[in-house]
This record gives C-alpha cells, sequence and structure tokens, in this order.
C-alpha cells in the first residue's frame, strides 16, 4: 500500500514529515515529495502549494509517477455550514468547484462542461476511517459534508451565504476538488479532511496564527489514527 498525502503549506505537512521515517525526496514540479514509512505504512508526503492548479499538478504527479493507493489531502478550511466553528472538522463526502461558471451554456455553478458528474465522490472506506480517526475529538464537532473549492479567497460573508445555499457546502478552500478531480480521472480513492478556522455566516471567528497549532495538532492526530487504521 502507497498513500499519498497532501497539504497546500509546510505547515500541515512539516510534522508528519518530522514524524514519518523518510527515506528519499525527489523534487518535481518545484515540489518536494517526501518518501517514507509512517505508521507502518509507504507513504509520499509532499507541499503542493496554494490553489487548484498546483494542487491538480501535485495529484497527477502522484498517479503518474508514484502510482499511489491512496489520496489524502488535509488543511485549513473555512466554514460555510451555519453550525460549523473554529477547530470544527469536515470529513468532505463530494467535492464540488465553485468557481466553475458556464451557466451561460445552461449549466448550473460548479458544473464542469462535458463531465459526466457534478460532485467528486471520497472513498466510503477512506470516509468511515477518518470518521473513526476522529474519535478522540471531544472537544470539537466532526462533521461530513460537502466541501468547496475555487481560486480565491473568501473574505465576503454574502458570498459565504451563496456557496451555502448554492451547493449547500459545509466548508470552502482552494485546493480539494481539484485533488478530487484528478483522484476521480485516474480511479484512485481520495478523501479530503479539513479543520475549520472561521465560519462568517455564523460570526466566529479565531485567530490565524492562534488556530494554526490546533489545525495542525488535528490534521496530524486524524492522519496518523487514518494510516494506523488502513
Amino acid at each position: 500500500m502507497n498513500i499519498g498525502i497532501i497539504g497546500a503549506m509546510d505547515e500541515e505537512v512539516e510534522l508528519l514529515i518530522k514524524e514519518a521515517k523518510i527515506e528519499k525526496q525527489e523534487n518535481k514540479a518545484g515540489m518536494i515529495f517526501n518518501f517514507g514509512i509512517l505508521k507502518n505504512k509507504n507513504v509520499v508526503i509532499v507541499r503542493c502549494g496554494i490553489g487548484k492548479v498546483n494542487a491538480a499538478i501535485c495529484a497527477q504527479i502522484l498517479a503518474d509517477d508514484f502510482h499511489v493507493d491512496y489520496i489524502i489531502n488535509v488543511g485549513i478550511a473555512g466554514g460555510i455550514g451555519d453550525n460549523v466553528y473554529p477547530g470544527d472538522i469536515v470529513i468532505g463526502n463530494n467535492l464540488v468547484e465553485h468557481d466553475v461558471d458556464a451557466t451561460a451554456f445552461g449549466d448550473k455553478h460548479g458544473q464542469i462542461p462535458n463531465m459526466d458528474i457534478f460532485d467528486f465522490k471520497c472513498n466510503e472506506l477512506l470516509i468511515e476511517k477518518a470518521k473513526e480517526a476522529c474519535k478522540e475529538f471531544t472537544e470539537h464537532n466532526v462533521f461530513v459534508g460537502r466541501i468547496v473549492s475555487g481560486d480565491q479567497f473568501i473574505a465576503d460573508p454574502s458570498k459565504i451565504r451563496w456557496l451555502r445555499d448554492e451547493f449547500n457546502g459545509m466548508a470552502c478552500e482552494m485546493e480539494g476538488a481539484s485533488i478530487a478531480h484528478t483522484a476521480y480521472l485516474n480511479k484512485i480513492p481520495f478523501i479530503v479532511i479539513r479543520s475549520i478556522s472561521d465560519n462568517a455566516n455564523n460570526g466566529a471567528s479565531m485567530d490565524y496564527e492562534k488556530f494554526k497549532p490546533i489545525a495542525i495538532k488535528n490534521s496530524t492526530t486524524i492522519l496518523r489514527n487514518m494510516i494506523n487504521l488502513l
């Protein structure tokens, strides 16, 4: 079993890299792919960078060059659901690219023209393992639902509400759906998991520097537990 682990920022993967027994590194497309052993599983851990294109390139390299069996993407996101608060976890069960707009041709927002699906569904086994891995998070809630992605940092509360109403999303970020898109085309089981930093819908916010170590701890713990369960 070979598991690809993607984070957008250094902070989202550095603890995992330190914890794993790294055997070698490869630089491709400006990304450092770290090969090693974590919880007795073969892993490839990589920081892809911000945005959908970087994330998709990274996922395709994992598919083509390193032949991963699973892709797990973790990181920070903004909350959309009214009951989602900072520190909560959203396990994606499907992902949509909210910035795709072909409505002029009769498609709904998020529908990629000529694709046979609207949303990219996470693997059921990985969802169950992620839920099991989150059981120790008693101070925060864990949700399973839709995550939406786009090449936009969303700070406008009205746009957040639109994402909620249009897509029934629980979290928004900038990479997950493009990783899901790539994994779907390559027939690789995947999952996207997000730690929530703020939510403009319910006025909840947390200082980013204060939140970052919480998110890193949450992501690291979930991944460690998940990998141990696979």
